[in-house]
């Protein structure tokens, strides 16, 4: 009997671990950071492409495929999905599901740790039936995150831009509505992706550049881009202090910590600093540049002298080949003259 009872005491204990332990299974993590590889840019680019060609479409719509780890969705691959819609009336699309189903079941026989974290479109802002789509997406996947592919980008700055839906709360009462609100990307590549995206910038990038210059081109590019988040950033403070938007506190701290992180330049010594520094860059600069000017000149100038050399080392070579021509027709002369004399003492 004491037996019995401690065996029912036992299968009782482990019953109530495997309760509590599946109870207490950790929810997964809300998504922080959407990473999106360089190879889901160039396909979203080659199917916007091939679609502009043949139809007037304004945006085209595909499946984003990869993992999720701690709150970072790494986006990997993607193919396109048939998307059609009227513009004049935003509940009227099509999107097909079959395709949808096929497409993915073939992709899972090729790589099964990739599955359906999403969808996309090219945007390039959002549009109002992006809610009804995101819900049908939701079927395959519960946390479906939207990232806009800006397939002809103008302004500076990341193609990208990623969203997940969540449940915005009124206060006057009214019921929830569906929104989506901003996650923060970035393009992310593993080793053998950036192997391969050099490849294929050699064709773009030019070869009789030197690093110096690209490097001043990268710098520019990252200034202007740097000056546009400056111009949204003084807009919306404008806008927040117009009352004409409300105040978004975590922004404001963040703000708040950049600002702080600013160096005090009325400092006099890190005044100076900065332009000993400055100018020690600058002199490195310019002793490279006369370098490099100097061993160019001094390369012209060795070119130019065994172009010099092998011009008269060829010129040499034609007057000699011209010289043993006329000895060879002057010796052939000769010999026609002295048969023609011997014919004529013959005769």
């Amino acid at each position: 009997k004491q037996w019995y009872q401690r065996r029912v005491a036992i299968t009782a204990g482990i019953t109530n671990n495997l309760s509590s332990s599946t109870m207490t299974t950790p929810a997964p993590m809300p998504i922080e950071t959407v990473v999106v590889h360089p190879l889901v840019l160039l396909s979203v680019v080659d199917h916007y492409n091939r679609i502009d060609k043949v139809s007037s479409q304004k945006r085209v719509v595909g499946i984003l495929l990869g993992s999720r780890h701690k709150g970072v969705l790494d986006v990997s691959n993607s193919f396109a999905v048939p998307f059609d819609e009227d513009e004049r009336d935003p509940d009227v699309y099509f999107l097909d599901h079959d395709y949808l189903e096929s497409m993915y079941a073939m992709f899972k026989k090729v790589n099964a740790k990739e599955k359906i974290v999403g969808w996309y479109h090219t945007g390039p802002k959002l549009h109002p039936n992006d809610i009804k789509i995101n819900e049908i997406i939701k079927k395959y996947c519960a946390d479906s995150v939207l990232v806009i592919i800006d397939a002809k980008p103008k302004d500076l700055g990341l193609p990208t831009d990623a969203y997940i839906a969540v449940e915005e709360v009124h206060d006057d009462g009214t019921p929830t509505t569906r929104t989506f609100d901003h996650v923060k990307s970035e393009i992310g590549a593993e080793e053998a992706e950036e192997v391969g995206v050099e490849h294929l910038l050699r064709d773009i990038k030019d070869t009789t550049v030197g690093t110096l210059s690209q490097h001043l081109t990268t710098q520019v590019v990252a200034l202007k881009s740097l000056h546009s988040k400056l111009q949204d950033i003084s807009v919306y403070l404008t806008q927040v202090s117009d009352g004409k938007l409300p105040v978004n506190h975590p922004i404001i701290y963040q703000l708040q910590d950049v600002f702080n992180l600013l160096p005090n330049l009325n400092v006099p010594d890190l005044m100076k600093a900065f332009t000993v520094k400055t100018n020690d860059q600058n002199l490195v600069m310019y002793t490279a540049s006369i370098i490099r000017a100097v061993i160019a000149l001094h390369s012209l100038i060795n070119n130019k002298t065994t172009n010099r050399a092998a011009e008269k080392e060829g010129s040499k070579k034609v007057q000699n080949m011209i010289e043993v021509e006329k000895e060879d027709k002057e010796e052939k002369e000769k010999d026609t003259k002295e048969d023609s004399n011997k014919k004529e003492v013959k005769s």
